[in-house]
């Protein structure tokens, strides 16, 4: 182990524990094995980062082996990506290994099982063989076929081999338990016949092995020590076991399955199902597009080796699937870029300010520094001229004393510059400002020393030469969904969740120094946030991409729509306590407009539940959040849930509740005519004139 102290988690204690129990350490070695039938996902990153850091850690070697087993959905392009991947990141291989090198030892030892009588030919339907497997509280069966003998067995297995069958005919199965609580011990498949080309193997083989038959046994012929895997995994290691004890050699290291947890990320996917889906509808431009959770997308969006690998050590290893907030991902890119890109200037939603005193034709060199956080501090040259380019939001023609940038009358610093004034501006047709005029103080010169390049001024702001400018596209991305669990909630189809405002692109300018920036390269625009140059980038057309911004503005628009939930709760109860049928009408008109701008699926969700009980303020907000939210319908919502909620409506105090319940009824066809039976009674006892009304109307 590193010498360098700190806690175990539990892989490592298994390790240790092993060592400890006579494991000769130069036995130790490892493996990464990915299925090369798509691009790998965040979710890998973390299963490579465990693997080749108990590699590291412990000095043992880490191989790369490709699970090729299925040529239906494998490809070369997916091998390469995958190397490629596995490099960025900061690692290398002590082997490159294919479960298809194994093919003729895997094929020989299933012959051996049949001669042993522990496997056997099935030649049901996979119906049949459903049916004959049993339930997980039912046990399975005897097939008619689970006794043939070995030589008939030997016979169609060769025959299977040889391409003599089509496909879905004939499988082999181990013999082992159709009786086994573990339903993967009910005669397990090792192999099926699929007449696939295969992109190491070609045509040589018409039946290829399953994963759990491939698994252990090629981390055997590896003698690997500890194959680690998710939890999905665990039910199969009584069957990876059993498989190993068919061929184990005493003499030589048994691998050992052992599993940890998903972490799954928030605001995205990573089933690898679900990836293509997305690059197949066209949701995203391809797998490597910067909105995607592979490491392809994430590399082409600015991420870094270092900001995953930290990610992956920060979140460690766990037992239980976790969900983890995709803003700790955030902060990991953020503080490595913070070291390393330097700070350039760069306007992506510009308006023309001019100097209207500034000499006219005059060009100054300014010294720019390029990173504060550089042990040695470096500097870059930036022309400044009389007229330049500025944010449009960094200019307000009226303004609050809370707004610190520049507004007529009033003074702030530009970056590394002079001390400007607005004074007036020129508007277009539609009165869209389409420049700002201003004045400069020509003592003020930032670093100048002179003592009006010391007064203090209410903020500084950024800006670009108009001469000198650079045109780029400028591509900002955003969190490709607006929930943060968008895969998980019963009935509604992931895709539902995706953010239409998850990539806007825009025209900005950049400082020339830019001009010759490369594929890859990473810049903090300042005040803006951290951008990369894209592959599509030319010398002729730059390209960057938004990687992440300076701060997390997620957590401010979570926050704020909490708050917005919160304050609308507090609302309700001013709603009971005023007089007018106006006033009521205004506070619930407020209300309905805040649960209209909260988009988060899962606070409205969770909200709801919450409110769902017998206090008449948390049923009237339910109530409305049904009755306003765009984002949440009754559709959405459980059905035994829902139904408790029109129920102790229904039987409220409060006629207000009554009324919004039968309201929301109205709209759920489906639910009004299991209630309608309540509503009759409900109709026999109102005594309120307005949801008795209502209660004619519809019962």
């Amino acid at each position: 182990m590193s010498t360098k102290e700190k806690s175990l988690n539990f892989i490592e204690q298994i390790i240790e524990d092993d060592l400890k129990n006579g494991l000769s350490p130069d036995k130790l070695r490892f493996r990464f094995p990915p299925e090369p039938n798509g691009y790998l996902h965040l979710g890998h990153a973390s299963a490579i980062c465990l693997n080749f850091g108990l590699g590291i850690d412990y000095k043992a070697p880490v191989n790369l082996r490709f699970d090729d087993t299925n040529p239906a959905k494998e490809e070369q392009e997916y091998v390469d990506a995958i190397k490629r991947d596995v490099q960025w990141l900061g690692y290398e291989w002590a082997e490159e290994c294919y479960a298809s090198d194994y093919f003729q030892q895997l094929y020989d030892w299933a012959v051996e099982l049949i001669k042993k009588g522990k496997a056997y030919v099935d030649s049901q339907s996979s119906e049949d063989m459903a049916k004959q497997k049993g339930t997980p509280t039912q046990p399975g069966v005897d097939g008619p076929f689970r006794n043939r003998s070995v030589a008939e067995n030997l016979d169609l297995f060769e025959r299977m081999k040889n391409g003599e069958f089509e496909e879905g005919t004939h499988i082999l199965r181990a013999k082992i338990d159709m009786t086994s609580t573990n339903m993967l011990m009910r005669d397990p498949i090792i192999y099926r016949i699929l007449h696939k080309h295969h992109h190491r193997t070609g045509d040589k083989w018409c039946v290829y092995p399953m994963y759990d038959w491939a698994h252990g046994e090629s981390d055997y012929l590896e003698q690997i020590s500890h194959s680690f895997c998710t939890l999905e995994f665990l039910p199969h290691r009584e069957l990876y076991d059993w498989f190993l004890d068919q061929i184990y050699d005493a003499t030589k290291v048994r691998p050992k399955q052992r599993e940890f947890a998903r972490r799954n990320l928030s605001h995205t996917v990573v089933s690898k199902r679900k990836l293509l889906q997305l690059v197949q509808e066209n949701f995203v431009t391809g797998w490597d597009d910067p909105r995607m959770s592979t490491i392809s997308g994430m590399r082409r969006r600015g991420y870094t080796p270092a900001s995953i690998r930290n990610f992956a050590e920060t979140i460690g290893i766990a037992k239980r699937d976790n969900l983890i907030d995709v803003s700790l991902l955030e902060f990991c890119v953020r503080e490595d870029l913070n070291k390393i890109a330097p700070r350039v200037m760069a306007v992506i939603d510009p308006v023309k300010l001019i100097i209207t005193n500034y000499p006219e034709g005059k060009v100054e060199w300014l010294e720019a520094e390029n990173n504060p956080e550089e042990a040695v501090m470096t500097y870059r040259k930036v022309p400044f001229s009389g007229e330049i380019y500025i944010e449009r939001e960094d200019f307000q023609e009226e303004a609050s004393g809370k707004f610190f940038r520049l507004t007529l009358g009033k003074e702030v610093r530009l970056k590394n510059a002079y001390i400007i004034k607005g004074e007036r501006v020129v508007k277009d047709a539609n009165g869209t400002i389409t420049e700002i005029h201003a004045t400069y103080d020509d003592d003020s010169r930032s670093g100048s020393g002179s003592e009006a390049s010391n007064r203090k001024v209410s903020g500084t702001i950024h800006w670009v030469s108009v001469e000198h400018a650079v045109p780029a596209e400028i591509r900002l991305y955003d969190r490709l969904f607006l929930d943060e669990s968008p895969d998980t909630h019963k009935d509604k189809n992931f895709l539902d969740f995706v953010n239409p405002n998850s990539l806007k692109t825009v025209t900005g300018y950049v400082e020339p120094s830019l001009a010759t920036a490369q594929e890859g390269e990473s810049f903090q625009f300042q005040r803006m946030g951290y951008f990369c140059v894209d592959r599509d980038s030319t010398a002729e057309a730059l390209v960057f991409n938004k990687t992440v911004d300076l701060k997390d503005s997620w957590e401010e628009k979570g926050k704020k729509e909490e708050n917005t939930i919160n304050n609308s709760l507090k609302e309700i109860n001013r709603y009971f306590k005023v007089e007018t049928v106006e006033e009521r009408a205004a506070i619930e008109n407020a209300i309905g407009e805040n649960i209209k701008t909260v988009s988060n699926y899962s606070l409205l969700q969770n909200t709801l539940k919450k409110n769902i009980n017998n206090n008449k303020s948390s049923l009237l907000f339910s109530n409305f959040v049904l009755k306003y939210s765009e984002n949440l319908k009754a559709s959405d919502v459980d059905t035994e849930l829902l139904h408790k909620l029109y129920t102790m409506s229904l039987k409220s105090e409060s006629p207000f509740v009554r009324y919004e319940s039968i309201q929301n009824l109205k709209k759920d066809w489906d639910a009004f005519e299991n209630f309608k039976p309540q509503l009759s009674e409900l109709k026999s006892a109102e005594k309120s004139e307005i949801v008795l009304h209502l209660l004619s109307e519809i019962v």
